[in-house]
């Protein structure tokens, strides 16, 4: 019965989720956020998760955390 719970935490898309959807992902807050968001609107989609390193507060470490939480969709 524990099959379907996977799908229910799906990664969140950094392509297309809000302000408020990323502030909810665990180990990004408002400013981390705002970052992404403001990264995505001046240089368009991320092509992998790798592409967060270039946002401000995001190093190695943080985006590795980062991996089964996150996702850039389809792009």
């Amino acid at each position: 019965f524990l099959a379907g719970i996977g799908l229910a935490m799906a990664a969140v898309n950094i392509n297309t989720a809000s302000l408020e959807e990323l502030n909810a992902v665990k180990g990004i807050g408002p400013s981390k956020a705002k970052a992404i968001v403001e990264h995505r609107e001046k240089n368009g989609p991320f092509k992998s998760l790798d592409d967060l390193k270039a946002v401000k507060g995001f190093g190695d470490k943080s985006v590795d955390k980062l991996r089964g939480e996150l996702s850039v969709g389809d792009a």
